[in-house]
This record gives structure tokens, C-alpha cells and sequence, in this order.
């Protein structure tokens, strides 16, 4: 809001005060310096003056007619809606200023009619103007960068959407591609592989539908999501298998970190479901996620299966460990095996940040 013409020009000051002798002095003295005042005798003349704008400053008397300068800052509003106020008081007690700026003026003169009055009167309209436009300009930049982190915002979250529907539809093709072949083999390998997609799809699909911060996922709500999805794809009259969450503290990671947690994750359960129990035996995988440290968490997933011997012939292409490997390697974590369990629980400890 801008209540002057040009930032660089005269201040224009509007003197409210009865004195009309006084009135004309401060004009006269503001004039030297290249500035404009409009004296008016009382509250309500000043009040029309202002309502027709180009007021930059107004000068009020604490004594006037009827009221006094606390009364028509009260009716003049808060700051910011309205031109500064420098105080003009006669009293030199201290408690009226005080009172005065408590009540939003916000510069105070004693009055005199030495030339020292005007001076200090010229200094002080200066002063607020200076500042009330430095607040101005901070006010209306901070407002260009909301509105620039806004549209930033928006602009995130429709790329996300976008990433998402186009990694689901390869998904959903890779899914078609698998329904057309007869090799057992060759259906596994794509299954897999849409697994892997479907993990990060849902990644950036949770960063514009949740995700209150930007590039940041919340990664307990992210788990249930993305376990719902593998046990909708997995399970099958050959693998009636059961993936549940038992426990996600609530976590938000980098889209980095979650990317590589929900590959991790997918594969995981998909090497649970193909290798932890014996073919039409139903089971359970559980998954676990947890903070363990100030800058820490655990990803835990286990089962109660035939159990997992990392010295024993590898099964399948051995891709699945190149990958999950390679995923530790992005997160800098620790991927342990837990040898005491009855059947596999893994543990993968990761920094938050």
C-alpha cells in the first residue's frame, strides 16, 4: 500500500492540530525542505483529508478540541492500514509519549516554538516515513517470495502427479506384458520389475497428496501404502501370503532416501513371497520401521519361514541383492541379517539426514 506519489519526491503531511498560528509555521519551516503540509484544525476535518489519499505522514497534537491525540489514534487503526504518525505533545511527561506510542504513533515531538521544534518535527517526519517504507518493501517482498515458494509449491506437485500416472502406466504395461507370456520364469521377472516401479510411483504419489513439505516424504504413511500395493500384486492361491505394517513411527525422509527405502522394501517382501514359505502355505511378513537414534532409523522386515542362509547357493538371477545393495549404497546404510531369528528378519539402519 503506498500512500505518497513518488517514493523520491516531497512528503506530503497532513498537521492536525487547532492552533493556527503554529499551523502555518509548520508549513512554512516543512516547505524549506521541499515538503507539503495540509493543517487542519480537528479529528474530523483530518479524518476527510485523509480519506481522499496522498497522505504520507500525519502530524498529530495530543490537545485538541473535545479529545485528545489518544483518542484519534484509536480511531485511526493499526498500523499498516494507515500513514505514520509522528505525536506532537506540549507536556514534556514522558508518560503521555509513552502512552502515544503504545496507542501506534510512531514518533514523538515536544512541542515549541524555538526552531528547534521544527527541525526535530522535519527529522521525525523523515524518520517514520523512512522506516514505514523499509517495513513496506520487506512486507511486500516477503510476500513475492510466499507467493514465488506458492507457485513452486504447485508447480512440484504437478510434476509429481505427472511422474506418478506415467510411472503407472508402465507399470500397468509391464503388468499386461506379463499376462500375455507363458513362461513361468519370464511372468516372475516382470512382476518383479512392476513391483520395483509401483515403489516409486508411489513415492512421488505421496509427495502430492500428503506431503506437507516440499521434496520431503512421510515415509510410516508411505509404507502401508506401498505394502497394500505388494500384497495386491503378489499374493496369489501359490504365495497367500499376509505383508503388514506392525509398527511405523512417523518419519520424513528426503525423496532421495525414499525412493531407496521403497525399492528396498519392494524387494524384500517380493523375495519373502517367492522364498520364505513353502509353495500354497499361507505366512506372515512383517515389516518394521523406527527411529533408533537422534539422526536414525531401522527398517525391519521378517518372517517365520524356512529362514534365509547367506552362504547357500544364490536363488534366482541374483539381482534382487545387486539392487538392494546398490540402494544401501544410496542411503548409507547398514543392511544385517539377524541369525538368531526362527526364520529371516533383516535389519537396515539408515541416517534421517
Amino acid at each position: 500500500m503506498s500512500y505518497g506519489t513518488d517514493l523520491r519526491g516531497p512528503i506530503r503531511v497532513l498537521y492536525i492540530d487547532d492552533d493556527q498560528g503554529l499551523g502555518v509555521l509548520v508549513r512554512k519551516a516543512l516547505a524549506r525542505h521541499g515538503h507539503e503540509v495540509v493543517h487542519v484544525v480537528d479529528s474530523e476535518a483530518g479524518f476527510r483529508r485523509l480519506a481522499e489519499g496522498d497522505i504520507d505522514v500525519i502530524a498529530l497534537d495530543h490537545s485538541m478540541p473535545g479529545e485528545t491525540g489518544i483518542d484519534v489514534l484509536c480511531r485511526l487503526g493499526p498500523r499498516g492500514t494507515r500513514p505514520p504518525v509522528v505525536y506532537v505533545t506540549g507536556s514534556a511527561d514522558a508518560r503521555i509519549a509513552v502512552q502515544a506510542i503504545r496507542s501506534g504513533a510512531d514518533e514523538y515531538v515536544i512541542k515549541e516554538t524555538t526552531g528547534e521544534f521544527f527541525e526535530l518535527l522535519i527529522a521525525a517526519v523523515e524518520q517514520v516515513l523512512d522506516r514505514w517504507r523499509l517495513r513496506s518493501q520487506k512486507a511486500e517482498n516477503e510476500k513475492a517470495v510466499r507467493d514465488a515458494l506458492d507457485r513452486a509449491e504447485l508447480l512440484l506437485q504437478e510434476v509429481n502427479h505427472r511422474v506418478a500416472n506415467s510411472l503407472g502406466m508402465v507399470a500397468a504395461m509391464v503388468r499386461m506384458q506379463a499376462t500375455l507370456l507363458s513362461d513361468p520364469v519370464a511372468i516372475q521377472a516382470l512382476q518383479e520389475t512392476q513391483a520395483r516401479i509401483s515403489a516409486i510411483a508411489g513415492v512421488h504419489r505421496r509427495l502430492y497428496t500428503t506431503s506437507e513439505r516440499i521434496g520431503r516424504v512421510e515415509i510410516d504413511d508411505y509404507f502401508r501404502h506401498l505394502t497394500d500395493e505388494l500384497q495386491s500384486s503378489l499374493a496369489d492361491d501359490e504365495h497367500p501370503h499376509r505383508v503388514t505394517v506392525v509398527r511405523a513411527d512417523r518419519i520424513e525422509v528426503p525423496i532421495d532416501k525414499a525412493v531407496s527405502l521403497g525399492v528396498m522394501l519392494s524387494e524384500l517382501v517380493t523375495n519373502a513371497f517367492k522364498y520364505a514359505y513353502d509353495m500354497g502355505h499361507p505366512g506372515e511378513i512383517r515389516v518394521t520401521i523406527e527411529i533408533v537414534g537422534e539422526n536414525s532409523a531401522r527398517m525391519t522386515l521378517e518372517d517365520d519361514g524356512t529362514g534365509f542362509d547367506p552362504d547357500g547357493p544364490v536363488r534366482g538371477t541374483g539381482l534382487g541383492s545387486k539392487i538392494l545393495a546398490a540402494m544401501a549404497t544410496n542411503l548409507g546404510a547398514v543392511v544385517e541379517l539377524d541369525r538368531d531369528a526362527p526364520g529371516t528378519r533383516i535389519h537396515i539402519d539408515f541416517p534421517l539426514n
